[in-house]
């Protein structure tokens, strides 16, 4: 499927902030630090320019608003409330972090459910279709959560200062597990045999190997512009090599050094470093998430 840059930048930026907002949430951070009034702030930034860069994608933007009413049967729907709903909570403990020190463990509580919902409300998106095999697994928001919680963690290690070791032995174990989770999902989505075919689409498999002999439609279409994107495998498997060394290996590579040095500038450096990383490594994660996908609907063309 074509990889819009819009969403590939929402669900990784929104994701990295609503981890955040999940650490911060369970109180890992001194609200009574400079670093920590700063972190509510990235994780704010983070969230709203996720949401804001989705709307790119919209065919009318000023619409907007309507996806929210039909969140009794849309992810898209529900996702779009909860990331209004989780911003309450969040801006309240963020404002009584900058200008009272405090930290509210009700607020904070509702902030990391409501975080932690809406990033599987996203993941639902793409894994409750049926027509996309590979994304059609719970794999799919296990992976979402653990890339969010993984990268909530590394990011508040840059912030934790002194006082990170919790917070780097937590990020460490959540992303060795999304590493594991998403090296399962990438062999399962190379590996599976697919539920439709041109022989089930056409049900003319009972004569044999069915072929296309003339594309139903002279000029290129939405389905073709949006379903019918291919990427080679070679470039794939050099692309998830990049994925991999970036998103998870340097982070974790970062992390130890980081808990060797122990505390001080050096270690924030190697952090934030590691922090650049895994963004980057998970942009080209979701580039691969939806450029690998392959929808039923190609089957016609």
């Amino acid at each position: 499927m074509h990889p819009a840059y819009s969403i590939i930048v929402f669900t990784t930026l929104s994701g990295l902030g609503y981890g955040l907002a999940v650490v911060l949430g369970l109180g890992f951070l001194d609200p009574a630090m400079l670093s920590t009034k700063l972190a509510y702030l990235a994780s704010l930034a983070l969230i709203g320019i996720g949401l804001m860069s989705s709307l790119l994608h919209l065919g009318n933007p000023q619409r907007a608003w309507r996806a929210l009413s039909q969140w009794r049967s849309s992810w898209l729907s529900r996702e779009g409330v909860m990331a209004i709903a989780t911003f309450v909570p969040l801006t309240l403990s963020a404002a009584l972090a900058a200008f009272a020190d405090r930290y509210d463990p009700i607020l904070g509580l509702i902030s990391v459910l409501g975080a932690l919902v809406t990033v599987y409300c996203t993941s639902m998106i793409y894994a409750s279709l049926k027509s996309v095999d590979s994304w059609h697994t719970k794999l799919t928001p296990l992976c979402f959560l653990l890339f969010a919680l993984g990268g909530g963690f590394l990011l508040v290690c840059v912030f934790a200062g002194d006082n990170a070791l919790n917070a780097e032995l937590l990020a460490l174990l959540f992303l060795i597990l999304a590493l594991v989770a998403k090296m399962i999902w990438r062999k399962r989505a190379l590996t599976l045999v697919p539920t439709s075919t041109p022989e089930t689409a056409t049900g003319l498999g009972f004569i044999g190997k069915v072929r296309l002999f003339e594309r139903p439609h002279a000029l290129d279409n939405y389905l073709t512009r949006e379903m019918g994107f291919k990427v080679a495998r070679k470039h794939a498997a050099k692309l998830w090599v990049i994925a991999f060394i970036c998103g998870a290996l340097i982070p974790i590579l970062t992390l130890l050094a980081a808990m060797a040095m122990g505390s001080g500038l050096a270690a924030q450096l190697i952090l934030a470093v590691g922090a650049l990383s895994h963004i980057t490594g998970v942009i080209v994660e979701r580039w691969l998430f939806f450029a690998e996908a392959k929808h039923a609907v190609m089957n016609y063309y």
